[in-house]
């Protein structure tokens, strides 16, 4: 697919968000969401879903969902498992499937400690080494997928939970500098695309979430660009804050110039508490709409993304045994009463939004312009479009 033709599907997805600020187009997440002044509602999507005929009704609603992230197939052992040789046909299928169904898509992830392949987490490395190394697999990375991405995990899960840096071949051979590294890199790579840090339990571990705050700080200071924070989310049920505490902590990012977003959200019932009850289903729907509502509290927070939708396919039960049932939908795609709450949640936020008394009021003219929320980022891939059209882009491969 070549440069051009992306960036024709990036600016058509965010076309497609925008014009539909104007009014919900059918009740769904993503709908819904971007009434309530929100760019979009998401989730996970794999390979794996590709032939289940009932996952793509579901995931191809664009009702439903606007925003898509690849599981594991942008992850540095698939897109490049030994040195120099890049494979992309697992998140290509991915890429073209969201964007020609006018979706956006986000990218995941870049320098990360784990799914490393051999060669760099068993490798012997010197700082001039490692570097080149990382700058090569970023940059090629990033550039395969310029103007496909709304964002990308730059650094991932760079935290321990008492807030010191994990253990990784990139700490040991560069210290902390290969974070502001990573986002430097990055930036020159594709400097059209959101630069996010990402990780876990940002949002129920005070050191963890200072440690954080730090490391925007650090990478802020080092002059590399930071855009965002992705907050996990991957929660229990009962054990989820409030709203407000959660949006109290989403605030302490934003108040330094960065955006936010939930971008792995899952909620799970733990055992002895399996299968769940009607008690704990209800629970699990309040605990849900902390998450959503506390993102609608905060002007800088842009969207949510689920942990895959459904039961089916979800990650948590092989990961974490004694826990599971942690999706909005079903193992049989039939809605839970989670669904039904954030739904509620969204369509009285969007009325409030549509009323004009929610935060970051403004509507679109239904082209993608005018004074709405996402009109700026509708504005500058049309500029984006217009210029690619008299410029010399090469396809990739």
């Amino acid at each position: 697919m070549s440069r051009l033709t992306r960036t024709l599907l990036l600016a058509s997805s965010l076309a497609s968000g925008a014009a539909a600020q104007n009014g919900t187009q059918g009740e769904g997440l993503h709908s819904l969401m971007v009434a309530a002044g929100k760019l979009y509602f998401g989730t996970a999507m794999e390979t794996n879903n590709f032939d289940d005929a009932a996952y793509q009704a579901i995931a191809t609603n664009k009702n439903e969902f606007g925003m898509f992230t690849p599981e594991n197939s942008q992850k540095w052992e698939v897109t490049e498992p030994t040195q120099n040789d890049f494979s992309f046909t697992q998140a290509d299928s991915i890429a073209e499937r969201v964007l020609s169904n006018g979706q956006l898509f986000r990218c995941h992830t870049l320098t990360w400690h784990s799914q490393l392949p051999p060669f760099v987490a068993n490798g012997t490395w010197t700082p001039e080494t490692l570097t080149a190394v990382l700058t090569a697999h970023i940059t090629t990375v990033m550039q395969h997928y310029a103007g496909q991405c709304y964002a990308w995990d730059v650094v991932n899960e760079a935290l321990n939970e008492d807030g010191s840096l994990r253990s990784s071949p990139f700490l040991t051979t560069l210290g902390e500098a290969y974070i502001p590294l990573s986002f430097t890199i990055a930036a020159q790579a594709d400097p059209s695309t959101k630069l996010y840090y990402n990780d876990f339990n940002l949002e129920t571990t005070p050191p963890k979430t200072a440690a954080a705050l730090s490391l925007v700080r650090a990478v802020q200071s080092a002059g590399a660009p930071i855009h965002g924070v992705g907050f996990q989310a991957h929660l229990n049920v009962g054990q989820t804050p409030s709203r407000a505490d959660l949006a109290a902590i989403l605030t302490s990012f934003t108040a330094l110039g960065v955006e936010v977003a939930y971008t792995e959200l899952d909620i799970a019932h733990v055992a002895p508490a399996l299968p769940a009850d009607e008690a704990g289903n209800a629970q699990q729907a309040e605990d849900y709409a902390a998450v959503v509502g506390s993102c609608l509290d905060v002007e800088a927070c842009v969207g949510v993304t689920v942990w895959q939708f459904t039961d089916r396919y979800s990650w948590v039960p092989s990961t974490f045994p004694g826990k599971g049932e942690a999706c909005l939908w079903t193992e049989g795609y039939e809605k839970k009463v989670a669904y039904e709450r954030v739904v509620g949640l969204l369509r009285e936020a969007a009325v409030v939004e549509g009323g004009g008394g929610g935060a970051g009021g403004g509507a679109g003219d239904g082209s993608g312009s005018g004074n709405g929320r996402w009109g700026k980022w509708v504005d500058f891939f049309r500029g984006k479009l217009e210029y690619v059209m008299f410029d010399a882009y090469t396809p990739r491969p």
